[in-house]
């Protein structure tokens, strides 16, 4: 896996930047309720995207949290006062304390499936009751756009998808969330290019090809053979998913 303290400092040039980001923060607004007035930005990572959801929607009190010290520092910069660090797992806040909560490219880094639940059994415990909960899911079947890259990656070892849709509408269910609408976004500037597959390859970017194993290794010499090295294949196309806390019922009245 990725070492996001390392990443930190490259990763928004290297993940598409203000385009990705922009889009992905409309995506999400997009299925915020308008009377929403708190966001807790779950895995807010540099907080380019972070930014966007406070500046995209006049009123709204943006947080942002993120375990990755490095991570933290950069969003920090850009929100002050507003990001906490934090696992994700234990989210630090209390019951019922935003009106939203995101959690953008986050649940396929789980470790297991019960990680996965965790995480989304905290964003419902800190959700108020009407309120929302937007996540991705399938991201890595959104990397696969059917390229040259995509072939030759197709024979890799393959671990089950913490954030496969059907899961998470199941831990989503599990923590008393119910379906609340879909959106898709274009991940811009994300279009992968066989040298940069190779690089991402290297830091540890596919988890189950360890960086220097023998078989990254060749999968390495086999993306170094497709031709147009530095040409990127088409961007990925991202799901969001949301998730409702059902109003509470009323109080029964007192005779």
């Amino acid at each position: 896996m990725l070492d996001y303290d390392k990443e930190a400092e490259r990763y928004d040039v290297l993940r598409g930047g203000e385009p990705r980001a922009a889009a992905a923060a409309e995506a999400v607004l997009g299925l915020v309720p308008p009377r929403a007035r708190s966001l807790l930005d779950v895995a807010c990572g540099t907080g380019i995207v972070t930014r966007r959801l406070a500046a995209g929607r006049p009123g709204l009190r943006v947080t942002g949290v993120d375990l990755a010290p490095g991570m933290a520092r950069r969003a920090a910069a850009r929100l002050p006062g507003a990001v906490v660090l934090a696992d994700s797992r234990r989210l630090p806040f209390r019951d019922r304390e935003f009106d939203a909560v995101s959690s953008v490219w986050l649940l396929h880094l789980a470790r297991s499936a019960e990680d996965a639940r965790t995480v989304v059994g905290e964003c419902a415990r800190v959700l108020r009751p009407g309120g929302v909960y937007v996540t991705t899911v399938d991201k890595a079947a959104a990397h696969n756009v059917g390229s040259d890259i995509d072939a030759v990656l197709a024979a890799r070892p393959r671990r089950a998808a913490r954030d496969a849709a059907e899961a998470v509408d199941s831990y989503a269910l599990g923590h008393g969330l119910v379906p609340a609408g879909q959106a898709r976004f274009t991940g811009r500037g994300q279009g992968r290019s066989p040298r940069r597959t190779i690089a991402d390859l290297r830091r540890g970017w596919f988890m189950t090809l360890p960086p220097g194993s023998p078989l990254a290794e060749e999968f390495a010499a086999r993306l170094a053979a497709l031709p147009d090295q530095d040409r990127p294949r088409p961007d990925p196309v991202f799901t969001l998913r949301a998730y409702r806390k059902p109003p509470e019922p009323p109080a029964p009245r007192t005779p």
